[in-house]
């Protein structure tokens, strides 16, 4: 079973962003690898905190976690780790959470001395793309596969990414040895502390090149158009962010890629207006219709579907068509469709048609007669949200 988050931190549900935050830093100094090194159990916290603290710390994150738990954090990603921290690595912390600390790249800087996301010789990673994508309903109700087409970096396929204009033109860093990282010792106030910095020398390389490569000139990558699949699940909706792990621009000295982020945009609908997961239908019919009773077609997001309106329905009824909306997000519950009847009134008449209305106008069942407690439009439309 997964640990409750607020559990992880040792907050309270009800706290507020400072509370979560300090929360967190405090763990974060308590459990840091520099300071328990070689500690797997120290480290598994240290990683449980950073995990709390992305979802904790962001509105939307947290409200969706509030409401479903873990289940609802599940594969926001699409296709990444998403926003549960699944598979989140060391470096992934360091950099995703810098900001909280200073601009060096690790949340520890200001306390370590300068640890960097490259650390271990890895590179530099690349940047992160950010795309939108615009839906229709239909698409949302199902879900659906994209494939987009976005100009970004790539590696160089004419030196692979080495920068080098050739292999007799790397050389092997003499200030790192190869490693790309070198160790320093600092003083802080918590003591000597011993930490890893990128090598200054080689950028964290482990190589020098005496000849740039012709094509990248020396940086390693260059600009192309590529096309990227993306799948996005059912029940989606405008300003959700999606994260495709590994599908940003190429990173430097074998550095990872970044991510590819995909904002989603609702296209406007022909007949439907969509509030949460129901969608309402505005459904205009003619006077006779309603007085009589009929049966009428309807569109769905899946389909046409008959709905009988029985004879007598006033203007302003709300028809609920069960299951007919659009899905939770990483849920089996699904909002209806609601059919909104609007009795149309003609803007003009012949006189036949006019003259069945003078006629029409003065029999009793045609005055107006409310039944004692029925409700207005308003009063309807609360019960069905509430």
């Amino acid at each position: 079973m997964k640990k409750d988050l607020y559990e992880v931190l040792g907050v309270d549900k009800n706290a507020d962003e400072s509370t979560i935050k300090k929360a967190y830093r405090k763990m974060a100094m308590q459990y840091h690898p520099d300071r328990n090194p070689d500690d797997k159990a120290a480290e598994e916290k240290f990683k449980e905190a950073a995990i709390a603290y992305e979802v904790l710390s962001d509105a939307d994150k947290k409200a969706r976690y509030d409401r479903y738990g873990h289940a609802g954090l599940e594969n926001m990603g699409g296709g990444g780790r998403g926003f549960s921290g699944e598979g989140m690595s060391m470096d992934d912390i360091f950099e995703h959470f810098g900001h909280m600390f200073g601009d060096s790249g690790s949340p520890f800087d200001s306390f370590f001395g300068g640890r960097s996301s490259s650390r271990s010789g890895g590179g530099q990673k690349g940047t992160n793309l950010r795309i939108k994508v615009a839906l229709t309903l239909e698409e949302i109700e199902a879900g659906v596969r994209k494939k987009i087409k976005v100009k970004k970096q790539v590696t160089c396929k004419s030196c692979s990414g080495s920068g080098a204009k050739d292999k007799g033109s790397v050389s092997t860093c003499g200030t790192c040895n190869g490693s790309g990282y070198v160790r320093q010792i600092k003083s802080t106030f918590l003591g000597q502390m011993q930490t890893t910095v990128v090598c200054p020398k080689c950028n964290g390389s482990g190589k020098n090149i005496t000849a740039h490569c012709t094509t990248c000139r020396g940086d390693g990558r260059t600009m192309e158009e590529d096309m990227i699949e993306i799948d996005i699940p059912a029940g989606v909706q405008e300003g959700i962010q999606l994260s495709v792990r590994g599908k940003g621009n190429a990173g430097q000295n074998g550095g990872p890629a970044g991510d590819l982020l995909v904002n989603i945009e609702e296209k406007p609908h022909d007949h439907f207006t969509r509030d949460g997961n129901n969608i309402i239908f505005d459904l205009f019919i003619n006077f006779a219709d309603v007085a009589l009773g009929t049966n009428v077609e309807v569109p769905t997001l899946t389909g046409k579907v008959k709905v009988k309106i029985p004879a007598g329905t006033q203007s302003g009824k709300i028809f609920r068509l069960k299951g007919k909306g659009l899905p939770a997000l990483q849920s089996y519950e699904k909002g209806d469709q609601l059919i909104h009847v609007n009795v149309w009134t003609p803007k003009t008449m012949n006189a036949e048609e006019t003259a069945l209305m003078e006629k029409l106008k003065t029999m009793p069942n045609f005055k107006p007669n409310p039944e004692a407690g029925e409700r207005g439009f308003f009063e309807k439309m609360k019960e069905f949200f509430s």
